[in-house]
This record gives C-alpha cells, sequence and structure tokens, in this order.
C-alpha cells in the first residue's frame, strides 16, 4: 500500500499524534523558528508581519513557506537569515540562537542584480569565501569552479553577469551560496522574475542539484505548484499578519506529478485552506 504522498494536517493535529522524546527531537533539528513573532515600521504605524509561528527544519528537507502576498514569508526568511530580530519567540540553528547574519544561512534573493557587475561568473563565487576568509584564493577558485559545474556554468566562468541571461544569473547566484557550504541555503522567491518556461527549467535544476548535493532548503513562494514542485514540506501562512494556519507533505510530487488529478486535488485543498476565512467573509 502506497502512502499518501500529501497528507494535510494542522498543528493542533501534529501536536496530538505521538512524537519523539525531546532529546530525539533536538539532536534531528537543524532549525527551530519557536513562536516568533515579526514587526516591521511604516512611516504610519508598526506593522505586524507574522504571529507567533513556530516550525521546526531538519537536514536535507526542503521546506516551503507558503501564503499569499503579504504574509509575512520573506519577512519571517529575513529573520532566519539574522537581518531582522524577532519581537516574540526565538530562531534557532543547530541550538544557538540566531541573533545576526552568518555564513550558515545564506541567501538568494529573485533580483537579478545581485551580482555585482565588474565581476567575472567565477570571481563572484568566490568572492563571499575570501571576505569571509573561509579559503584562500587558490581553494577558493577550485571550490567556485566546482559549483559552476554543479549548475552547468562552468564553461561561462570567466564573462560577467550582463553576458547571462536570468536564469544563468540565478544559477550563479545558487552556486555562490552552495560554495559557502552553509547549514540552510535560504530562497527568497528566487524564480518570481522568470518566463514559466525558464522557471520550471530552474526547479527541476533546482531538485537535481539538491538529489545530488542534499542541502537543506528554506523556499519562500506564493504560487501552490511551486511549493508542491520544490518541496518536500510545506507551511501555509494565513493571510496577514501570518500565522501557522498548517502544514503539507509534499514529498510524493514531482514535475511530472503537475496536471495530475491528485496533484490538482491537493492544491485546491491548500487554495481553499490558505483563503478559508475570506471566503467565509
Amino acid at each position: 500500500m502506497v502512502a499518501d504522498p500529501a497528507v494535510l494536517y494542522s498543528p493542533a493535529a501534529q501536536s496530538a499524534a505521538p512524537s519523539p522524546s525531546r532529546e530525539q527531537r533536538s539532536s534531528e533539528k537543524l532549525l527551530a523558528v519557536d513562536n516568533v513573532s515579526l514587526e516591521y515600521r511604516t512611516p504610519e504605524r508598526v506593522v505586524r508581519a507574522t504571529h507567533r509561528v513556530s516550525f521546526d527544519v531538519h537536514a536535507a528537507d526542503r521546506f516551503v513557506l507558503l501564503g499569499p502576498s503579504g504574509c509575512g514569508k520573506s519577512t519571517l526568511l529575513k529573520a532566519v537569515a539574522g537581518f531582522i530580530p524577532p519581537v516574540e519567540g526565538e530562531i534557532r540553528i543547530d541550538g544557538r540562537r540566531v541573533a545576526q547574519p552568518g555564513p550558515d544561512r545564506i541567501v538568494v534573493f529573485q533580483e537579478f542584480d545581485q551580482l555585482p557587475p565588474w565581476k567575472t561568473v567565477k570571481q563572484n563565487v568566490m568572492f563571499p569565501l575570501l571576505a569571509s576568509r573561509t579559503l584562500g584564493r587558490k581553494e577558493a577558485a577550485e571550490r567556485a569552479l566546482h559549483y559552476l559545474g554543479k549548475v552547468g556554468l562552468a564553461k561561462f566562468a570567466e564573462v560577467h553577469p550582463h553576458q547571462l541571461s536570468g536564469g544563468m544569473k540565478q544559477r550563479v547566484a545558487i552556486a555562490r551560496a552552495l560554495a559557502m557550504q552553509p547549514r540552510v541555503l535560504l530562497m527568497d522567491e528566487p524564480f518570481a522574475a522568470l518566463d514559466a518556461l525558464t522557471r520550471r527549467k530552474m526547479q527541476q535544476e533546482l531538485l537535481e542539484l539538491w538529489d545530488e548535493v542534499r542541502f537543506t532548503l528554506l523556499f519562500v513562494t506564493h504560487s501552490i505548484e511551486e511549493a508542491l514542485v520544490v518541496g518536500n514540506r510545506i507551511a501555509l501562512l494565513s493571510p496577514h499578519p501570518g500565522r501557522m494556519r498548517a502544514e503539507v507533505n509534499s514529498h510524493g510530487f514531482t514535475l511530472a506529478s503537475v496536471g495530475g488529478a491528485e496533484f490538482q486535488g491537493t492544491a485546491q485543498r491548500i487554495h481553499d485552506m490558505l483563503f478559508e476565512e475570506e471566503a467565509v467573509a
């Protein structure tokens, strides 16, 4: 008997189920987001972006934050990166509280201009390795070429970013992030600005790269289809302010599942859960 690849469950249902001991859980957790509330200030007022959000990410997870625009998912990712401190709760990496940015968490943004244009592709990948004094120049060059090869861009090592397409620039950004060998790779809607065909290709390449390297991924998107394809676990955030509405186990879906009845049915159930308050209203 094959298990349902998309088991939906709420935080309440999860807490009611049998769970491993606290010691066992703590040994498995890589990232813990514990009761985190985030706020930011506008000229008019203080806005609460997320309210008491909790989840755990384990090694080699592809954990997706999914929710409508304005639910705080990108703000939450920036908090994990160490850019925004919680006003309530705590974020921990390997049991240590996140208080600032660090090389154990590297972010890939959606903008194409995140690569310094005066540096070659190889120099862009080398730069954080050298700036953080992680490696010397020779070792950094070797690692840069290794990860450029992983993303299929080794032959473009000596060109400049303006000579690359949008998808190729994103592959350079991914190679640069993975070259730092972070504990968690953070991706903030990295394919949102790409055309549909390039976006699908990038999703496929990301999954192939994960299958080879098995990095831990925290991925933000507002696309239900992308969440089901990229993630093996999906956190559903409510409309503003973002609250943890439920979690979806999506490990059974791949790009080949798109368009299938089971995939579409799960996508519809996720949509209904995300917007159920609006439907009632």
